[in-house]
């Protein structure tokens, strides 16, 4: 019975020491907690105005480099296709003038042929000769460039107009018209590409013209004092106006 006394004695006051303290330090932590003067947001928060600033500035910075990027691109593309509309137009200058040139071959010769044409006797030998005069002048046409491959087998198939019997100044007559045509087909096709190309370019200038507006309009939002965009609407591409609409910047040498 003393012995249950005397342990009970002892530890009560232990016990009432150790709780003590730790209701102090209890208190203690407690009081750091309500008088720290920063306190952490929740995640949840909503940022402070200059970081959310900060955010539109980076995300406005990021798309003008985009746009900067995209019209040197389209301004790149819109050289070369200016290169290649010039291109197309010299081959276009030179098809006419090819054909120009044949055009008066055959006015030349439609000339000569009100006069009579030489009487020559029609033998099999003079009708031999006349066949043989048309193909070496068709084989030298086509040598030339100015017969195709499928002229020339007609030339030998004696078909589609070609008549060996006929006298050699008629047969050049012929022979020039044929050059004529073809060398008018040549520069159709060449005014074609001319056309086909010009408006390639129109189309690449003027979305070059449309992104580089965008460029500085972009630009300009990232100089100081600018009026705040909201981040939600974003900055959008100026349109393109539809090909009616637009002004021409080059135009073909010819178009007929």
């Amino acid at each position: 019975m003393q012995t249950v006394l005397y342990q009970f004695l002892i530890e009560v006051p232990r016990a009432a020491l150790i709780w003590s303290g730790l209701l102090v330090l209890a208190v203690a932590v407690l009081a750091g907690l309500v008088a720290r003067p920063e306190r952490e947001a929740p995640p949840d928060a909503e940022p402070a105005p200059a970081a959310a600033e900060e955010a539109q500035l980076a995300d406005l910075r990021r798309y003008a480099d985009e746009v900067a990027v995209a019209a040197a691109g389209a301004a790149q593309t819109a050289r070369r296709r200016r290169e290649q509309w010039l291109a197309v137009q010299a081959d276009v200058d030179r098809a006419w003038q090819a054909y120009d040139e044949a055009e008066d071959a055959v006015r030349r010769l439609a000339g000569a042929a009100v006069l009579p044409a030489p009487r020559t006797p029609r033998t099999p030998a003079e009708y031999a000769a006349r066949e043989r005069w048309l193909h070496h002048a068709a084989m030298a046409a086509h040598w030339r460039g100015e017969l195709t491959a499928r002229q020339l087998a007609d030339v030998f198939a004696h078909r589609n107009g070609w008549d060996p019997r006929r006298h050699p100044a008629e047969q050049e007559i012929v022979l020039a018209r044929a050059v004529r045509d073809g060398r008018l087909a040549g520069y159709r096709a060449a005014a074609e590409r001319e056309r086909r190309a010009w408006r390639d370019a129109d189309l690449a200038a003027e979305a070059a013209r449309a992104l580089a507006v965008e460029a500085y309009a972009a630009a300009q939002r990232l100089r100081p004092g600018h009026a705040p965009v909201r981040r939600s609407a974003a900055p959008a591409l100026a349109p393109i106006a539809p090909a009616g609409a637009r002004t021409a910047r080059w135009r073909p040498a010819r178009v007929g």
